[in-house]
């Protein structure tokens, strides 16, 4: 046999056939423990998969998933950001300063807590990225100043009530016909992203998956979609702080997946002398993506202030650490360079599930960061393992 035949017969036998259905380990993990969870806390407690404390674990965990929506960039980036707990406080008291205080409407009350946001992250990226400082002391500095000037501001006193428009932001349902509009809308747009993909493939001359595969992601996701709207809808309906995480995590998935600076943002964190020599500005997008990261942190002060319907002194204490154990647990790497928007959300759908049914149970609060701080040891290992096992 010739080696021409010989490297032939190779080739062939290396080639394998493609795996529709891959195998993402850490994705299937992080399912099966949240499905394992809800299943345990079922057992243990009747009214964990009611509609009605369903509806109350994704109103509480609207708040984080918020936080590590921005948070995965930051950290994707090889960066981290411990001073979003406290800006939640802050601007949450701002919010709150302006509408009850000064009597200000709710839009030009959202419009200044954003563009506070959006200033405070500008000016710790600019430091970050500009003048080298170290973004741990920097956030961290901020954790503590930011902390200082909410008791300040407010004298160290609860700002309450809220004007009914805003504290609508928080504690608002859907209706049962917008929940359902809601529903078809996210199917559509699951069946187009899973067409346009397989349209985008045969545009290029790669394989694409059988039609039959395709329709089975569409009816698994179409169940899961139905089977959640009319579950909300036996209640109040979707609430609202879970219809603004669907949309902005549908919005960041598409910037870090569809965009040029989701991209650069991936690259600088997994070898960031590479992305320098590609000619990649990194000081510009690691100054952005303080910036998207501070602005969802006051979006998020938005709706804990509405859902409070008030801003207390406590607001947004160690949050920073629930977004990233959120999104550490949903995949997202600590060494930077690695992370999905939706890992993030289902980490905090995690952590808020865990709240929730030792609550329900109970139990003392301690056992909550034992378990969480436990959960959190135990992710970081498996990333630190399964990256060594790659490398062997």
């Amino acid at each position: 046999m010739s080696m021409n035949q010989e490297t032939l017969l190779a080739g062939r036998k290396v080639s394998k056939k493609p795996n529709w259905f891959k195998f993402d380990v850490r994705a299937y993990t992080m399912i099966g423990a949240l499905l394992a969870i809800w299943v345990l806390f079922s057992l243990l407690h009747e009214r964990f998969l009611t509609p009605t404390n369903l509806s109350n674990l994704f109103l509480q965990m609207s708040v984080t998933s918020i936080l590590a929506i921005g948070m995965v960039l930051v950290i994707v980036a090889g960066q981290i950001d411990l001073s979003i707990g406290s800006l939640v406080g802050l601007t949450g008291g701002i919010a709150a300063i302006l509408n009850v205080w000064y009597e200000w409407n709710t839009i030009p009350v959202i419009i200044a807590t954003l563009l506070i946001g959006a200033a405070i992250g500008f000016i710790q990226g600019w430091i970050i990225a500009y003048r080298a400082v170290p973004a741990f002391i920097v956030t961290l500095g901020g954790m503590l100043m930011f902390r200082g000037i909410l008791f300040g501001t407010t004298g160290s006193v609860t700002i309450a009530p809220l004007s009914p428009s805003m504290k609508s932001i928080g504690q608002s349902y859907t209706g049962d016909i917008i929940g359902w509009i809601f529903g078809i809308l996210a199917l559509a747009a699951a069946g187009y992203f899973i067409l346009r993909k397989r349209a985008a493939r045969a545009k290029v001359g790669f394989e694409v998956e059988p039609l039959a595969v395709s329709l089975v992601r569409m009816a698994v996701i179409g169940v899961l979609v139905i089977g959640f709207v009319y579950l909300m809808n036996s209640y109040k309906g979707i609430p609202v702080p879970f219809v603004m995480v669907i949309v902005l995590a549908l919005v960041f998935t598409f910037i870090s997946r569809n965009t040029v600076f989701g991209r650069q943002v991936y690259a600088i964190g997994g070898n960031p002398e590479a992305a320098r020599l590609s000619g990649i500005n990194i000081k510009r997008r690691i100054l952005l993506v303080f910036v998207l990261c501070n602005t969802l942190a006051a979006v998020a002060a938005l709706v804990l202030t509405a859902r409070l319907n008030a801003a207390t002194m406590s607001s947004g204490q160690n949050y920073e650490l629930d977004a990233i154990a959120a999104c550490v647990i949903g995949g997202t790497s600590l060494m930077g360079g690695t992370g999905t928007i939706v890992g993030a959300v289902i980490g905090a759908l995690v952590m808020a599930s865990l709240d929730n049914g030792m609550s329900l149970m109970n139990l003392e609060s301690f056992w909550q960061y034992i378990v969480k701080g436990g959960i959190l040891v135990l992710a970081v290992y498996v990333d630190i393992y399964t990256r060594q096992k790659k490398k062997t």
